[in-house]
Formats: C-alpha cells, structure tokens, sequence
C-alpha cells in the first residue's frame, strides 16, 4: 500500500522568508475523458504535488526530460492554466486564489520567455508593435514615450532600435529570441520563466542568449526559473536546480553540490550522459544507463515513481513512497537510500 503524499508537508519546508515565489504541493491533472457521455475516466498527472522556493535574485533551474511537467509548472504558476490543488504564492500574493482584475495589476510583475520565438511572435506584427504591446496593454507608456521605450528594450537586447518596423520573419532565430526577451522585460517585471529559451537555438547561438540573460538579470535584478534539459546549460546559469520526473522533484540543491555530488539516482544517470570535453575522462567515467521509458503521468507506479527504471530500485521502492528529506545543507532528495 502507498502513502501520501511523497513531496514534503509544508511543516518539513517551512515557508522561506527570502524568497520572491513560494509553490506549495502543486498539483495539475488533465482529465480523460471517454465513453458516449464524454465522462471523465482518469486523468494526467502532470504535475502531481511539487515544493520549493524561487529567492530574490537567484535562478532556479527546472530540469527533467520530454514529458515530465516542466512547461506545466511553469504555465500554472504564471496562472495561464489554473492549478488542480496547492498553492503558488508570489510576493505574499497566493495567485492560485486570485482572479480577474487583481490577477492582471500582477502579470506586469511576472513574465514568460517561451521556447519557440517563430511561434510565439505574431508574424503580422512589427517588432515595435510586438514589444509595446504589454506597454500598451498595461498603459505604462503613450506616443513619444513608448517609442522611446521599445527602442532602449531593442539596445538592452543586443538589437538595433532602426529596426523596429521590421517583421519577426526578417529576423534570425537568436534575434526573434531576443525580441522575446524585450518584450517579457518591457514592464520592468521581477519575475521571468524562461520555458526552454535556448532549445529551438542554434548551439552557436544558445550561449549568446544564456549570457544575455545572466547580463539582464544582473542589471534589472530579475529572478529566474529557467526550464531546459540541457543540465550542460543549466549549470552555467542556475544557482540551484530542481530535477523533475513524471511530475515529482526528485531532488534539489546548490548547482555545484547537484554536479558534483548527485544523490538521487535519477540525477546521476542526466549527469552521466553529459558529454565530457576531456577526451579521456569521456572514455574512463562510468555512465548509468535507464532502461525503458518514461511511465504515463496518467498511470504513475505505485511507490517511488522512478522505481521501474531505478538501477537500485527494491521491493520497498515499489511500495512505499519515499521521504522528501534534506540529506545535507539546503540539499533535499526524495529517496528511500540516498545518502
């Protein structure tokens, strides 16, 4: 028989005062739906009851792989989908329980960098009317003053402000990313999600993107969560890291503790298959290999969910949840033996 849940009780992680976003046994489930009447039958759990804190000026990286609920968390605590259960608090504003024109005076507060820039500008827009949108919207500027905005957002992100009348197309792919960009610090916010920024990028250009953000962060004072899967990247730009999979955290710590010292098992099998750019300690280092896929979030296994693919998994993984518990300073793992 399992036990719930296997995140920690808010008690275990007490509610940090240093944070900018506090998220509280989230939870996102997407009905199934079947049968003549269209009656719900199940449902995906996408996100299924994850904890942790984002604090003022830090990025926390998310990483996990295809499937695991990363863009979920992410759209749920912008409250673009509504939340199934928890709690994600902003600045002492829980947005789970606010609504309509409350919510909307805080969205200029909080932003979204989407992944794939072609498909998140409109194409029949100019880049001037793509980033004064939100000016618009939000009326934080008017004529004159708007103009001269967009075109100080364009040099903050590397872009010529003579520009501005172009369209999206016009642009190359690490240049429609920037206006992305612009267009999410455009109101000042203090809060961005960047939901996978650089994998629709080049590799050429991917570093450019992440040290214009690091470069922005460190000039606007902003706090990041930065979604990916690249761990590679991440490690360059989070100061902690969350590792997601089939909608639980798996474990969470200090980027350099997680690279160097993985407790979980499913961090050391993403971390050995990092290539290595020394030639010798590639072909030395001894790498964890998963078997099998990753489960459906809409029949999760009972016990610890990583036990059918976990090299060390036993019969206790299989019906016990584990414990989310913080095995060394600010380092938490949900695992029946990491130590």
């Amino acid at each position: 028989m399992t036990t719930e849940p296997m995140q920690a009780p808010l008690e275990s992680q007490p509610h940090d005062e240093t944070a900018l976003v506090n998220v509280r046994d989230l939870k996102k489930h997407f009905p199934i739906l079947g049968g003549f009447f269209r009656r719900q039958v199940g449902a995906v759990r996408a996100v299924d009851g994850v904890t942790f804190d984002i604090r003022r000026g830090e990025t926390l990286g998310l990483v996990g792989e295809s499937g695991s609920g990363k863009t979920t968390i992410g759209r749920v605590m912008l409250q673009l989908d509504d939340a199934t259960a928890g709690a994600v608090t902003f600045d002492d504003i829980e947005l789970t329980a606010t609504k309509g024109e409350k919510l909307r005076k805080v969205r200029p507060r909080m932003q979204m960098v989407f992944q794939d820039p072609h498909a998140s500008l409109n194409p029949r827009m100019t880049v001037a009317s793509i980033i004064g949108e939100p000016i618009k919207e939000h009326r934080a500027a008017k004529g004159p003053a708007r103009k001269q905005r967009i075109e100080e957002l364009l040099e903050l992100v590397g872009l010529d402000p003579s520009h501005a009348n172009r369209y999206p197309h016009e642009f190359s792919g690490g240049q429609r990313q920037r206006i992305g960009i612009a267009r999410a610090i455009a109101l000042n916010p203090e809060f961005i999600i960047c939901d996978e920024p650089i994998a629709a990028l080049d590799v050429s250009i991917q570093s450019q993107i992440v040290n214009l953000l690091l470069s922005l962060q460190s000039q606007l004072g902003l706090t990041y969560l930065f979604i990916s899967h690249d761990l590679s990247m991440v490690r360059h730009i989070a100061d902690r890291v969350a590792v997601l999979y089939l909608g639980k955290i798996m474990e969470l710590a200090n980027a350099s503790d997680l690279y160097t010292d993985p407790k979980h098992p499913y961090t050391q099998a993403l971390l050995s298959a990092v290539p290595v750019p020394d030639p010798k300690l590639e072909a030395e280092r001894e790498r964890v290999i998963l078997e099998g896929d990753i489960p459906s979030p809409a029949h999760p296994p009972p016990g610890c969910p990583f036990n059918t693919r976990c090299p060390i998994a036993q019969e206790r993984c299989v019906t016990e949840v584990p414990e989310w518990r913080e095995l060394a300073d600010d380092h938490w793992a949900a695992c029946h033996f990491a130590e």
